[in-house]
């Protein structure tokens, strides 16, 4: 029997994810949610390196994970995730990168609009 996730602050911000995407009619907020919802073990875990291929200049992200610190950063973007390595936020503030939480960005652009998952 699945029970989900047993962090408090996780379990908010999953049931704050669905009621924005059904008034919103966001789909994207949806999605994120859900695989937030997963085993601990399954949620992503992505590498600034990854982040730096995959996303283009002032594009905003979101990771429903973990962002850690391996790798280095050659544009300027915005990324969203449910946590981050000391590393991470270091190097993402070093290059001029917005670093936010999901909370923060749900309340900055609750639409979801202009942004994608990594993960």
């Amino acid at each position: 029997m699945r029970t989900g996730p047993t962090n408090m602050h996780l379990r908010a911000l999953i049931q704050e994810l669905r009621k924005q995407a059904s008034v919103e009619q966001a789909e994207l907020w949806k999605d994120v949610a859900e695989l937030l919802e997963k085993p601990s073990r399954q949620r992503r875990i992505v590498n600034i390196r990854r982040l730096n291929t995959l996303t283009k200049d002032n594009e905003v992200v979101i990771v429903p994970g973990k962002v850690l610190g391996d790798g280095d950063l050659d544009h300027k973007f915005t990324v969203a995730a449910f946590n981050f390595s000391g590393s991470a936020v270091q190097k993402l503030m070093q290059s001029k990168c917005e670093c936010l939480t999901i909370p923060q960005l749900l309340k900055k652009n609750p639409k979801a609009k202009n942004m994608r998952i990594i993960a």
